[in-house]
């Protein structure tokens, strides 16, 4: 029998591996809770070859010895302040010195700030990197407790230096070299103090900027600095001396207790596009938004930002402004440098005032809305920004010159203000999109203050432009890494479904359906097939119809490198000439796409219909499917209407249309909205050149309409089944009604401009309401109105079943009462997601345990919205890109400019918005010279004396004449849209 000696821990050991701390309830109690932490002696270092250790590594044994301060080699060791403030310097390409990243670091930053410990995990992960996490938490020579009287913050800063110290000592023993030829460990940090007391310690440390500086890329690398205490950009003594321009914010505690007590209002700011001078607040305490007016009020918010707002009294409130306030023609003359000549800065406030008071004017009382200002941010939406040098703010563009220079940088979106920043590389920069990321925004300067971080290519330019598209909507564009690619099947292309037996997993609780007659449709070169068809008639009289949807979560496993990465993303960006993928392509448009005459696993949902499209019963099973063929909708459509075509496919697809029309005619005799958005259809040159030669509205078809409503019929049918089995996480989608307040433009404008009402009182009667505005001399009309109508409404959002009450689970466009995505799992994760909880309700797996967590739902749901926001925004902007493209290739071949009839949509006292339907794209036509504007009516009348004839009156609804041109930008080198109107006057010279 084996001798078992049970030894007591001394109470000193006792103390080193517990970890105590307090925890505050959602009650409001306070607990202690005590947590055993296990130490160990084999945590390996990761430096390569370590005798001492034995363990794997991947830093090299003797360091980086290219820096001139540590010619014997050195490793760097970064505290957790360098990673929070300094992350574009770690992820740049010029900076890959051997990293050692401490657990206590990574902690730290995870507690700190959750988007940048997600960019820290990728830095960690990434090929070009030698980073190497080390668990000095779990070392017993590296771990220490929290002395008595010490913060957090000193324990910290007092561990990091103990694992440098450790390190230092550790070397030796892992390699023979003489102690003269030994690298150093480094630690960098911009606390003075951490940086003294490592000193004292015999430990080598350094600022981040004088690490930097002695690197051989230094000039490009300190550019992207962050500029943080000593580093700041240096002001003036005239801005030195000057006053704040802006109220300092309040404490966050009394913030947050202003909140709570409703006397002040938490929301998301959203600049305005027309007038920079302007700003608003949606919260729930008022119908419209809250008006922000002016710079001092706005305090400082940037787009997107969560931001508290104290409410002005009634008395005070106004109207939204009814002038396009440009920022560039307004700010043209502004000094970067901050002159110190007596009053230049007092000048462009001047014209700012000027420009609000001289909109007073035009301001109806009835439009009023509750007016504020900024009081304090909740947190901050900043990140790294697409942008140009404004050349005028260049003090020399000679392209030798490496004298530093503080410079504007224009973002490239109208919503965000100019941000001020430092360069040695401004003349090299100008005509390029780079990427800049806002520092801070002190109270005195009238722009944020920001850094320098890559530059993406020449403005205009096919790549940089896409790029830049990625980068300003934040899509994830990295290639899959080794541990994403590791998780595809090892067979790769050669993958497929095993012959049918009892042994193979694949078909463990699968129903053969290859024998049924099944089909796809789909646009014209759609690679990723993630839907297919089917109908058949039944011996009683009614119709079997399935829906059969890739099966992507057979491949796709729960909380795997794949499944992280395809979260992250959230969906597949749908660019004009490629497409950023959520899975990788082996996936994709191979193992998951429901390729023609190619055996696949499905999920399949399968219904009894009756003749008249009501359901009898319907089932849901995993499958083995084999496509018949995939069709375009123009060759399903001419199939369909060839009355000679009789076999198994055709007959399927007439059977699918004559259910569909009935599906369709269901929902909107329930009160299905039938929206409009404008769609063009870019024709490139070729695949290669990916060059736009023409641009034409889509063609929508009978075919588009069958697949439509069979999809939503599976969506439907699959959200009452998770949701019946999975009442608290079900993943689910809604549509919330939108305030009615936010139609009352729309309805005054038909009102006053045509004589029609708009009801929108239930979806029912929008949409019957929205059928009879018809103008008969004109067909465009009634998808204008129902364009305009779409813009009012607000976004459906995916959300978890257990987060809100079931009374506000329906969908309003879609006038059903339960809504989720099932059929596009290829390309969207929320339909991951419900193929995982609806094989869970099936019995056909056990669900993952994260899914029967409604936190955890929450928290991936809040990253899938805002990716399929993004990823629209992406999408219109490559639109907008490949129309402005071809365009100009127009305009050359033509000659001359090209002219659009173009719709007005709304009116400003010194200009007209315009819709161009033919190439679905708005623009503004200004009038610099003063005309007449009837805020009350919605029209402008353009003088005689300006026209030369009789006065000329155009209102909201008109259909006016346009040229287009593309104009290249003096500032920025970029080509941009510019309209002016053709018909009825021109407006060229006004």
């Amino acid at each position: 029998m084996v001798d078992i000696t049970i030894k007591k821990r001394s109470q000193t050991d006792a103390v080193v591996t517990q970890r105590k701390f307090f925890k505050k309830t959602a009650r409001g109690k306070v607990i202690k809770v005590l947590r055993e932490r296990y130490l160990r002696d084999d945590v390996p270092c990761g430096i390569q070859d370590c005798q001492a250790c034995q363990g794997p590594g991947m830093l090299p044994s003797a360091g980086e010895s290219a820096h001139p301060s540590f010619s014997t080699g050195h490793f760097v060791l970064p505290d957790t302040n360098v990673f929070l403030s300094q992350m574009d310097l770690m992820e740049s390409n010029l900076f890959s010195p051997p990293t050692i990243l401490l657990q206590t670091v990574l902690d730290e930053v995870r507690h700190r700030s959750l988007p940048l410990y997600n960019r820290l995990k990728a830095l960690a992960k990434a090929d070009d990197k030698r980073i190497w996490i080390f668990y000095n938490e779990y070392r017993s020579e590296t771990a220490i407790i929290r002395e008595e009287g010490e913060t957090p913050n000193d324990r910290n800063d007092r561990g990091i230096r103990k694992a440098t110290s450790w390190y230092q000592s550790h070397l030796p023993r892992g390699r023979s070299a003489s102690p003269s030829h030994q690298p150093k460990v480094v630690l960098l940090t911009d606390d003075a103090a951490n940086r003294r007391k490592a000193e004292a310690e015999g430990l080598a440390a350094s600022s981040v900027r004088r690490y930097v500086e002695g690197m051989k890329d230094a000039t490009q690398l300190l550019d992207v600095l962050v500029s943080v205490g000593d580093d700041a950009i240096e002001p003036t003594r005239a801005v030195a001396a000057r006053s704040a321009l802006y109220s300092e914010y309040l404490p966050t505690a009394t913030v947050l207790a202003g909140v709570k007590s409703g006397q002040l209002h938490q929301g998301h700011f959203n600049a305005n596009a027309y007038n920079y001078l302007e700003g608003s607040v949606n919260v729930p305490a008022f119908a419209k938004p809250i008006l922000l007016v002016g710079r001092e009020n706005m305090n400082r918010a940037v787009n997107g930002d969560v931001v508290a707002v104290e409410v002005f009294d009634e008395t005070e409130w106004k109207a939204p402004a009814d002038e396009v306030i440009d920022q560039e023609s307004t700010l043209k003359n502004d000094d970067a440098e901050d002159s110190e000549e007596e009053g230049e800065g007092e000048e462009v406030l001047g014209q700012e005032k000027k420009a609000l008071r001289s909109d007073e004017k035009a301001r109806p009382p009835s439009e009023k809305q509750p007016t504020g200002r900024v009081v304090g941010i909740i947190k901050r939406n900043w990140r790294a920004y697409v942008c140009h040098i404004d050349t005028a703010s260049l003090s020399t563009t000679l392209p030798t010159s490496l004298s530093q220079q503080t410079v504007f940088a224009t973002p490239v979106s109208r919503l965000l203000p100019r941000i001020r920043l430092r360069t040695r590389q401004a003349p090299q920069l100008l005509a390029q999109k780079i990427l800049v990321t806002i520092d801070r925004w002190p109270a005195t300067a009238r722009y944020p203050e920001g850094h320098f971080v890559r530059a993406l290519g020449r403005a205009e330019s096919k790549d940089a432009e896409q790029e830049s598209l990625l980068l300003e909507f934040d899509v994830p564009y990295r290639p899959f890494g080794r541990a994403i690619l590791a998780c595809l099947p090892v067979e790769g292309e050669g993958w497929v479904v095993p012959p049918k037996s009892a042994a193979a997993p694949e078909w463990r609780d699968r129903e053969d359906l290859r024998g049924l007659t099944i089909c796809s449709i789909d646009p014209p070169g759609c690679q990723d097939i993630d839907d297919a068809l089917h109908a058949r008639q039944l011996p009683n009289g009614n119709i079997e119809a399935g829906v059969h949807i890739a099966d992507v979560s057979h491949f796709v496993l729960p909380d795997n490198p794949m499944d992280s990465e395809a979260a992250a993303r959230g969906t597949t960006v749908y660019l004009v000439d490629k497409r950023i993928d959520m899975l990788p392509s082996l996936l994709g448009t191979n193992l998951c796409s429901l390729r023609p005459h190619v055996e696949r696993l499905a999920f399949s949902v399968i219904w009894e219909l009756s003749p008249d499209a009501e359901i009898v019963n319907v089932r849901f099973t995993k499958s083995v499917i084999a496509s018949k063929a995939a069709f375009t909708y123009d060759e399903a459509q001419l199939r369909k209407d060839d009355v000679h075509m009789r076999d198994e496919l055709t007959q399927s697809i007439r059977l699918l249309n004559s259910l569909a029309i009935k599906l369709k005619a269901g929902r909107m005799a329930a009160g299905a909205l039938n929206l409009a958005s404008p769609e063009v259809k870019i024709h490139l040159d070729s695949s290669e050149s990916s060059d736009p030669i023409e641009v034409e509205q889509k063609e929508l078809r009978e075919t588009n309409s069958l697949v439509e409503e069979f999809m939503l019929l599976a969506n439907i049918s699959v959200a009452k089944k998770i949701q019946d089995t999975f009442p608290q996480t079900a993943v689910l989608r809604r549509h919330l009604p939108p305030p009615r307040t936010n139609f009352e433009k729309l309805q005054d404008i038909l009102k006053k401009r045509k004589g029609m009402t708009l009801d929108v009182s239930s979806s029912g009667a929008l949409a019957a309401s929205l059928d009879k505005c018809i103008d008969p001399k004109e067909p465009a009309f009634n998808t204008l109105v129902r364009i305009m109508a779409t813009r009012c409404m607000l976004s459906a959002e995916y959300f978890c079943s257990g987060s809100v009450s079931r009374d506000t689970f329906g969908h309003y466009g879609l006038a059903t009462p339960i809504y989720t995505h099932f059929t596009s799992p290829i390309r969207r994760y929320a339909d991951v997601l419900a193929h995982r909880q609806l094989a869970a309700s099936i019995a056909h797996a056990p669900l993952h345990p994260s899914l029967h967590s409604k936190s955890h739902v929450e928290r991936v749901l809040d990253v899938v919205n805002r990716r399929h926001r993004m990823a629209q925004m992406a999408g219109r902007a490559s639109v907008e890109f490949y129309v402005g493209l071809a365009l100009k290739a127009r305009g050359e071949r033509e000659q001359g400019l090209v002219q659009e009839e173009a719709f007005v949509i709304r009116t400003f006292r010194n200009g007209l918005n315009v819709f161009v339907f033919k190439l679905g794209i708005e623009g503004l036509v200004m009038f610099k010279r003063e005309i007449k504007f009837d805020v009350d009516n919605y029209t402008v009348t353009i003088p005689a004396e300006l026209t030369g004839k009789s006065d000329a009156t155009i209102a909201v609804f008109d259909k006016v004449t346009v040229n287009i041109e593309i104009e290249k930008d003096k500032n920025t080198q970029r080509g941009k849209v510019k309209m002016t109107l053709a018909k009825p006057v021109d407006s060229r010279n006004l």
